[in-house]
């Protein structure tokens, strides 16, 4: 079967959330309300079917001026391994290109499939002091994660933090 990548559309969000639900009940992904999915719907790209069906979703997440973060890349998972994780990873890199993004980060407990795409594992935030401190400022769950913060720590346990130069 073959499959496209396209924006999400607002329309999506029920078939986004269904998906999520499994990978959130196995705690390998934060639950998110629905709210929140449709808050988010301009930064994700959903993958179809011929018959428009949502079969995977991922957001590009802009943090600062040359971050970003790719969240929640997530397949149907009566269809993984038929190549659309690569598909929507590589439109959340060209989206990242088109924007300008010179670095793309994830939290991951995938680090074989991040890695093929070019993400090596890191151990710090990458960014310097200054940016730090402003990045402090955001009530972004996703960046509290990325600077490590011990207010998220029970969210991160296991994942591995990966940055990809772009």
């Amino acid at each position: 079967m073959t499959y496209r990548v396209r924006p999400a559309r607002a329309t999506d969000i029920p078939a986004v959330h269904a998906l999520r639900e499994p990978w959130v009940e196995r705690g390998v992904l934060l639950g998110r309300e629905k709210v929140e999915l449709y808050e988010q719907v301009q930064e994700m790209l959903v993958a179809v079917d011929a018959n428009d069906r949502v079969v995977g979703c991922g957001a590009l997440h802009v943090m600062w001026q040359d971050l970003a973060e790719v969240r929640s890349v997530v397949i149907d998972a009566n269809l993984q391994r038929a190549g659309i994780g690569h598909l929507i990873l590589d439109a959340l890199v060209d989206r990242a290109i088109d924007l300008q993004i010179k670095r793309i980060f994830c939290l991951t407990f995938e680090t074989e499939f991040f890695g093929r795409h070019g993400f090596e594992t890191i151990a710090d935030a990458p960014v310097d002091e200054a940016t730090f401190e402003e990045m402090l400022r955001s009530s972004d769950e996703g960046i509290a994660e990325f600077l490590d913060l011990a207010r998220v720590k029970q969210n991160t346990l296991g994942n591995t933090r990966m940055l990809r130069l772009l």
